[in-house]
């Protein structure tokens, strides 16, 4: 085809386009839309060409959509994570320091017991392949809520976010003031680091999902939204199989008989290779233009043009 041609197929895919959409929400006639989509079917593929084969859809999702999405939302996660360490911190210190604190949210039968059995047997008291199952069901359903929940303005969001640092946060204090915050530590960090991570990321985006709600920007509020919505599955997606190493380092590293340095360099290796993988190949996604969201050529088709 000529220039002038290839012009003129993609001026004609768009009218066609536009008037499917229209006859589909005013008054679907199942013929005329059977034709109609049929011929912006067959358009599409000399426009942008034929779909990429599944597994490249895949390896574009792990080296370009999800870290772009991750990367781009870069500002909602810090600021989620250094809230929710803060709240934990100061949780923990005010277990640690206030004796009304201290024996008002526990009985103390039930804080020895926790110090001294029941933190430690929590990680051990069940085969490390069920627990390892276990505990991902559990996250993945925290960070799932922690980003559908941004649908609601983000404020159930907020919710879990404080579940989880007021829970930290208190049995962190607790083990201090039993003097057990070495075992605290060498149990919580291995998988911790990683797992948190990714809980921090799912707030954040659930965060920045309720905010496009409330200050769509430049943007339409349905279509803000949208692309947010969009972003979110994307992410969740990718944060899953995070959820999984955090899972199986949980399950298998933290209550092993290794030394306490080399769990922890475990927990220390799997953060940073997830946090710069999401830093190298995000921030180049980033800059190429990527945004986590739809290919450009089906999120045309969410906005006809007349």
């Amino acid at each position: 085809m000529s220039a002038g041609e290839l012009d003129e197929l993609v001026e004609l895919y768009q009218k066609v386009a536009t008037h499917l959409s229209v006859i589909r929400s005013r008054g679907p006639d199942p013929v005329l839309v059977d034709s109609l989509a049929g011929t912006v079917t067959r358009a599409r593929s000399v426009v942008v060409g034929t779909r990429d084969p599944s597994w490249h859809v895949v390896g574009r999702y792990f080296a370009v959509t999800f870290p772009a999405a991750v990367y781009a939302r870069r500002m909602w996660f810090l600021a989620t994570c250094g809230a929710s360490l803060a709240v934990a911190v100061a949780l923990g210190l005010w277990v640690v320091h206030t004796p009304a604190a201290y024996s008002g949210l526990l009985p103390p039968a039930e804080v020895q017991q926790l110090c001294r059995t029941d933190f430690a047997h929590y990680y051990s008291e069940n085969p490390a392949s069920s627990f390892a199952a276990q505990v991902w069901t559990n996250n993945a359903w925290v960070a799932a809520s922690a980003i559908a929940f941004g649908a609601l303005l983000g404020l159930p969001t907020l919710a879990v976010l404080l579940f989880n640092s007021v829970n930290l946060g208190i049995v962190g204090g607790y083990m201090a003031s039993c003097g057990e915050s070495s075992q605290f530590f060498t149990l919580i960090l291995p998988h911790g680091m990683l797992e948190l991570t990714v809980v921090f990321i799912a707030g954040g985006v659930g965060l920045r999902l309720g905010w496009s709600i409330i200050d769509p920007g430049p943007r339409r509020r349905v279509e803000a939204a949208a692309a947010e919505g969009r972003a979110a599955v994307v992410i969740s997606l990718g944060l899953a199989v995070a959820l999984a190493v955090s899972g199986l380092i949980e399950a298998f590293v933290t209550p092993s008989s290794l030394p306490v340095g080399v769990r922890i360099g475990v927990g220390v290796f799997a953060l940073v290779m997830f946090v710069g993988y999401i830093r190298v190949y995000g921030s180049h996604a980033v800059a190429m233009g990527e945004s986590g969201d739809l290919d450009k050529e089906l999120s045309a088709d969410l906005a006809p043009t007349a």
